[in-house]
């Protein structure tokens, strides 16, 4: 449930009110905006009724939020909640681009790639240390030797680091050299990970399982709320439909169905999305025409060579005139791409 604070409550009441909750066991969130503060409260709702928190005159009222997710529910949190990592935000007017490969193979490939996204104007660097594979044969990634390696690129560059975990064993390790932890879609449901991420302090991107729901994805979102991590952003990354030409279906109706029901920041794959290179445009395009709050992107500097999804990655030149073409879109939808403040060492 929900208790709305009236304008103008003082902290003492607002804590007066969250320690009678908490002595009735009630896990307490508090949600501060500009006129009011939202207090969500997590417990066995019948004992609520011996509080009598409305008889309060510094309450507004008290409201059941009858959906299974509560942290991550728009009834929680009615402004949109902004991402704030290092100079940047997520959620805002802007729109940022993660860009790189989706392996880290060398130090090489990382840097050059890590350069020519920079100079094209991605702010987050992605790239993959250690790769799930279906195959247990597939390059399963350079692991803390490539988070060096994106840490390195990041230095150089001042882009943001954005790589995946996949080991509730390996989240303080990959947050020590990351600036946003990725959830993939083959962990969306890995609760032991999804509660060991809410620990590390660190954002999290939350990609959408093949088959998961709405709901069965904001319920994984709200594990990691759960458990003291407000910094979450939804990626949808397609799903598995019966359709075989593209790598998976794209569901973009994600977005603004994500944007009516939570407060979080919604980030387009079009990359796993699509599985082909010459469909990532277009659907970047469709994906911030439908109000997406950034996108991340596949980019090798050869794709032919490329250890894994090479099919679906841009080469820098192509990802180059995609920008050029994101930047035109989103000043026609009165928004703006993100920028790299600082200057290339």
């Amino acid at each position: 449930m929900i208790v709305v604070m009236k304008m103008g409550s003082t902290a003492e009441q607002i804590e007066e009110v969250s320690t009678r909750l908490t002595e009735e066991g009630f896990k307490i969130h508090l949600s501060q905006g500009v006129e009011r503060t939202i207090m969500g409260a997590i417990g066995d709702r019948t004992r609520l009724e011996a509080l009598d928190l409305e008889a309060l005159p510094w309450v507004e009222k008290v409201v059941p939020i009858l959906a299974p997710y509560k942290l991550v529910s728009r009834e929680f949190h009615p402004a949109d909640s902004i991402i704030r990592i290092g100079d940047q935000e997520i959620g805002g007017n802007r729109v940022h681009v993660m860009a790189g490969p989706c392996a880290v193979e060398s130090r090489a490939q990382i840097l050059e790639t890590a350069h020519a996204v920079r100079e094209a104007g991605a702010t987050f660097l992605r790239g993959g240390a250690f790769k799930p594979r279906t195959s247990p044969y597939s390059f399963q990634g350079l692991e803390e030797e490539g988070l060096r390696y994106l840490a390195e690129a990041r230095e150089q560059t001042d882009l943001l680091v954005i790589t995946e975990v996949i080991d509730a064993r390996d989240v303080a390790l990959v947050a020590e050299y990351a600036d946003v932890l990725q959830i993939g879609a083959r962990n969306m449901q890995n609760f032991i990970l999804l509660k060991e991420a809410a620990k590390c302090g660190k954002p999290v991107l939350l990609k959408r399982g093949p088959s998961a729901t709405l709901e069965e994805w904001m319920m994984a979102a709200e594990y990691i709320m759960d458990g003291g991590n407000y910094q979450v952003m939804f990626c949808e990354r397609g799903i598995r439909t019966f359709e075989s030409y593209t790598r998976n279906t794209l569901d973009l109706s994600m977005v603004p169905a994500l944007h009516a029901l939570s407060h979080l920041p919604v980030i387009i794959d079009p990359s796993h999305g699509t599985g082909k290179w010459h469909l990532v445009h277009p659907m970047a395009k469709a994906a911030l025409a439908a109000g997406a709050d950034g996108l991340i992107v596949e980019v090798h500097p050869h794709p032919e060579k490329a250890v894994s999804d090479g099919k679906q990655s841009l080469t820098p030149e192509r990802f180059q005139v995609m920008m050029a073409d994101l930047a035109r879109l989103t000043s026609a939808l009165d928004r703006e791409l993100g920028e790299v403040s600082k200057c290339v060492k």
